[in-house]
């Protein structure tokens, strides 16, 4: 046994009722109810629910990696410099001229290099492994 209930739509929510039953040969009815009882499923709420946490999982384990790459990038960096102004001697002054012009030509060849390992799809921090980022200063032997 059905009920009668009266509804009321807006016109072009009601012409898309109208035109989804004439292409599925359905009555209007059949569609209203199957939209609501798919609105009060809570099968529905839960394959939302579910598709949602498998998102924002994937987005944890991206926002991880993240961390993971930039604290590895900004540890390299910041070694390299302390490197750097440890071993570099400071030039005379006769001498700077022609260390720039080094210089120059060295960062070019490292912007060239650079170019071609990301045109390969090379990554340096794809090349350490993650247990060596993951191990605790204390595990080493």
């Amino acid at each position: 046994m059905r009920d009668r209930m009266n509804v009321y739509f807006p016109p072009e929510l009601l012409k898309q009722i109208a035109d989804l039953a004439d292409r599925k040969k359905l009555s209007r009815s059949a569609i209203v109810e199957a939209a609501v009882t798919s609105f009060l499923s809570p099968d529905g709420e839960d394959r939302r629910e579910a598709a949602f946490a498998r998102r924002l999982d994937r987005l944890s384990r991206q926002m991880q990696r993240l961390e993971r790459d930039v604290g590895l990038t900004a540890e390299t960096l910041a070694l390299f410099v302390r490197f750097w102004l440890t071993i570099t001697p400071p030039l005379p002054n006769d001498a700077q001229a022609a260390a720039q012009i080094k210089g120059r030509e060295r960062f070019e060849g490292f912007i060239e290099t650079l170019g071609r390992r990301l045109q390969k799809g090379q990554n340096f921090l794809r090349e350490i492994p993650d247990d060596i980022v993951n191990e605790k200063p204390n595990d080493r032997s």
